[in-house]
């Protein structure tokens, strides 16, 4: 895990901050936390980040280039109350938020995802507002916007079900908040006459569940024997895809090392809260014909269950390639 020093200075991601974060190593002092989901060309953040200077503020994006023109932009106005993090919502709020621990979740015109089979990508849907709700503190804001009309009767529908949430408004949603920051998407949408649809709800005296941070587990470690070297083991490998109760793990391609006796398997793991693309590793042990699999480094790869599976995959699949090969011993959770 990357120093304090290391993490106020360089680019976040859910790869190398803390499961859960841990304010005092992202910015000078603990404050209250705001946080913003999907900043787009991060004007709203750095709103926030200097209209709310009691306030630290992280957001959250998965574009690229959107993370290098927010970082740009808080590098030159030496902002040191706002951090952008490369990280999915789901993640974040299944890995990096503890519970009770945001005022405020600000999400501007999240993408509606049209086509029906996309549908299950959307951000507001029963799992992800209950997780919102989770790690809202008391009396703490959930604000949305959103131009799709569609879009704002099924968020209405999820949002008003939701017991630990409350609308502040007197109707489901207002298409006008005297004083509002409209962000560059917004005012294009006005222009083409698109208008906002804004709800306002604050978490209430209700009781809801809190589902606890989804901490790193035990690196996993798989020991076998083997009478086949790596490159033959390898010359043996097909591309092939497995599920483990929601767990979807495709083993890509294996490159071996002959100098070594060792290989590298590319897999993906997508689990319901985090996807990884990494490497998992066969290397030969101290014992003739014996082999340990296990992540490696590339990818930053986190140890969640998805990875742990992925290495028993791997490993299970190299034990069974000969009549002679054996798991000797599985250092592994699930």
């Amino acid at each position: 895990m990357a120093t304090d020093v290391e993490l106020r200075s360089s680019k976040l991601s859910y790869l190398n901050v803390d499961w859960p974060l841990k304010q005092e190593r992202l910015f000078p002092r603990a404050r209250p936390l705001i946080v913003e989901i999907g900043f787009g060309d991060g004007d709203h953040l750095i709103h926030l980040a200097r209209t709310r200077s009691d306030c630290n503020i992280i957001g959250l994006e998965i574009s690229s280039q959107s993370m290098d023109k927010a970082e740009s932009k808080i590098d030159k106005l030496g902002l040191d109350n706002a951090r952008p993090i490369h990280c999915r919502a789901e993640t974040a709020l299944a890995h990096l938020l503890a519970p009770e621990s945001v005022c405020e979740f600000h999400i501007n015109y999240p993408d509606p995802w049209f086509k029906k089979k996309h549908r299950r990508r959307r951000l507001i849907t029963r799992g992800t507002v209950d997780l919102l709700a989770s790690r809202l503190i008391h009396a703490g804001r959930l604000y949305l916007a959103t131009d799709i009309i569609a879009y704002a009767e099924m968020a209405h529908e999820i949002l008003s079900r939701t017991p630990g949430l409350s609308n502040q408004l007197d109707a489901p949603w207002t298409d006008c908040i005297a004083g509002r920051f409209r962000t560059k998407y917004e005012l294009k949408g006005y222009r083409e006459g698109r208008h906002g649809h804004f709800f306002v709800y604050r978490r209430n005296d209700q009781p809801v569940a809190h589902p606890p941070v989804v901490k790193d587990i035990e690196m996993p470690h798989l020991f076998l024997r083997s009478p086949l070297s790596a490159a033959e083991i390898v010359a043996n490998f097909q591309a092939t895809r497995r599920e483990f109760d929601g767990v979807h793990i495709a083993i890509l391609r294996a490159y071996a090392d002959p100098k070594h006796d060792s290989a590298v398997f590319e897999v993906v793991v997508e689990e319901a809260t985090i996807e990884q693309h990494t490497m998992i590793m066969l290397a030969p042990r101290a014992a003739a014909g014996e082999y340990i699999v296990k992540m490696t480094s590339l990818g930053h790869a986190r140890p969640t269950l998805g990875m742990q599976r992925a290495v028993a995959a791997v490993g299970e699949w190299v034990a069974g390639l000969d009549a002679g090969g054996l798991v000797l011993e599985r250092k592994l959770r699930g």
